[in-house]
């Protein structure tokens, strides 16, 4: 078969056999510069087999052809969200907090759910912002125990890299001045007692570990439970769906959780295509990579695959704990710490190159993301280059020394627009306080690095953050908040077109997908989604309105507005 190379190309002989689904009267933004627009496609056997002018499309049209009417909306192809923890929630069960911006919301809020539900043994809830404490400071039970009683309180901070437990739950999990470093996280110390506060720091590295999801099952924390991590995988899968999400990356699973999408497969949840990432603790062993390497060549189908592997190098600015070139706001020396000192990090890097793994490797702070960057560069020097496609992921406060660097060492800027909103991490919350000013023009450089030749590719990193694509790509363009007002740091803005190239080809790229999805073209998989508005030439503030009206996922649609 032959592409068109017009939307007004002609066609005189007949297809060897309709096609199973004609899309019409569309403007088809397909994402693919051999051509840029078209008014229809034609798809058979879950790829597309056409795509020209609505002249040709009756050439592939049969009594039994299934027929989208595009009524001249835009057809994108379909959203590759590059880092989405469709298993981390939300969770149905917990108090939501998100939106809580006090310590007397955050009791209300709980009081009306223990009120709720008298019996219950925990009490769980997410989405708590640290922003809700006062004066800067970290949470402690005693801001809990208020609120809570003797009820045994778990309480997961919007990132999910912190965990806050009151007193009860402190004595539950055994957790004393001798007991502060747990399977599934740290906690901290009083400073003058040595006594644990309530604050438990490193859960998203330790808690979300294998080894920390069984501890806190073996501890019985419902939160850890497979029933519920089921639960909240098949509610985000529904919800990637709704928003035209036909490819989603998992970041950080284990090898149990694989089981997890079997199950949502088998049930019919698993609509979007599954990227799996393992989880790569410090202490992994050659036996692991082993087992991650075998799973990696059973999982190689376009439903479900696995490979890369998932590390971190540092942690989030908020509670300061991402590794900054300079200390924080305030502070005389504290500068956070990396997981790995960086020569170690350049060794196990490059050992993981050289046995052939992609890198997903979180990191947020200017000496986090510049010892990545080193350590890509040291893999390169013992292994040789060649087509890693190494991510890092987030690139929140990048130094502009290290902004050419991705695109010389072909590093993928794997990041999250939503994250750069004002009223998330602007003036007056605690990423732009604990960075400072004379940092900000660090915060999120897209702009700066589409413009140095780095693929961006783009994400919603879900649930910390809303998973609606055009959410991001609004924030990506305008840097505002959701409600309008000022800018920050508008400088760093892309156009729409850029947008959607990174969550269409740039997250296909970062994920070695190119060659079957990220664009319409023929030959490639029917991914795609109608929208109800044309963002590209629509207001920057209508954006977030936009809906997605029809979702197709290999010919077959599976959502409808």
């Amino acid at each position: 078969m032959s592409r068109a190379t017009t939307p007004a190309a002609p066609h005189t002989a007949a297809p060897e056999r309709p096609a199973d689904l004609v899309l019409t009267g569309a403007r088809i933004h397909t994402v693919d510069p051999d051509l840029p627009e078209a008014q229809a496609l034609a798809v058979r056997d879950g790829r597309i087999v056409w795509l020209g002018a609505d002249a040709g499309a009756a050439r592939w049209t049969g009594p039994e052809t299934d027929v989208i009417e595009g009524r001249g909306r835009l057809v994108l192809p379909g959203f590759i969200d590059a880092h989405n923890h469709v298993r981390l929630g939300s969770d149905d069960a917990c108090v939501q907090l998100a939106g809580a911006r006090s310590l007397l919301d955050i009791h209300a809020r709980i009081r009306a759910w223990h009120t709720a539900h008298p019996d219950a043994d925990w009490i769980e809830a997410e989405a708590f912002d640290y922003s809700a404490i006062p004066d800067g400071r970290m949470p402690r039970a005693a801001d809990l125990d208020p609120a809570t009683g003797d009820t045994p309180a778990f309480v997961l901070s919007y990132d999910v890299h912190t965990a806050w437990l009151n007193t009860a739950a402190l004595r539950r999990l055994g957790i004393d001045r001798d007991h502060t470093s747990l399977p599934f996280g740290e906690a901290e110390t009083d400073p003058e007692t040595g006594e644990p506060t309530g604050f438990v720091k490193d859960f998203a590295v330790k808690g979300l570990s294998r080894d920390g999801h069984r501890a806190l099952r073996t501890l019985g924390v419902p939160w850890a439970s497979t029933d519920r991590q089921y639960g909240r995988l098949a509610k985000s899968l529904d919800d990637a769906i709704r928003f035209g999400i036909t490819t989603v990356v998992e970041p950080q699973n284990s090898l149990d959780d694989l089981a997890l999408f079997e199950r949502a497969r088998a049930e019919g949840r698993l609509r979007s295509r599954i990227v799996a990432a393992l989880f790569h603790p410090r202490g992994t062993t050659d036996a692991d990579l082993d087992d991650f390497a075998a799973a990696a060549r059973r999982y190689t189908g376009d439903r479900l695959r696995v490979g890369p592997l998932k590390l971190y190098i540092d942690d989030v600015v908020e509670p300061r704990t991402a590794a900054l070139l300079e200390p924080y706001t305030g502070c005389r020396h504290h500068r956070g710490d990396t997981f790995y000192p960086a020569e170690e990090f350049g060794d196990l890097l490059a050992e993981l190159d050289g046995r052939g793994f992609q890198c997903f490797v979180h990191a947020t702070g200017d000496r986090g993301i510049r010892t990545v960057l080193e350590a890509v560069e040291h893999a390169r020097t013992v292994n040789g280059p060649r087509d890693a496609r190494h991510q890092v992921v987030h690139v929140e406060c990048l130094d502009p020394q290290d902004t050419p660097r991705f695109a010389e060492l072909g590093v993928v800027a794997c990041m999250q627009p939503r994250h750069c909103a004002p009223e998330i991490a602007g003036p007056g919350q605690d990423w732009a306080e604990n960075v400072g000013a004379d940092r900000w023009h660090k915060a999120w450089p897209m702009r700066s690095l589409h413009d140095a030749g780095a693929v961006l590719a783009f994400s919603s990193d879900w649930n910390v953050a809303e998973m609606d694509p055009m959410i991001g790509i609004y924030t990506a363009v305008t840097r505002r908040p959701l409600g309008g007002s000022a800018p920050w740091q508008p400088a760093e803005t892309v156009d729409v077109a850029t947008a959607v190239h990174a969550y269409t080809m740039g997250s296909a790229y970062a994920n070695f997908l190119e060659e079957e999805r990220g664009s319409l073209t023929v030959g490639k998989l029917a991914d795609f989604v109608v929208l109800s508005r044309d963002i590209l030439r629509a207001a920057p503030e209508d954006i977030p309105r936009t809906v997605a009206d029809t979702v197709v996922v290999g010919g077959e649609i599976v959502h409808t507005g």
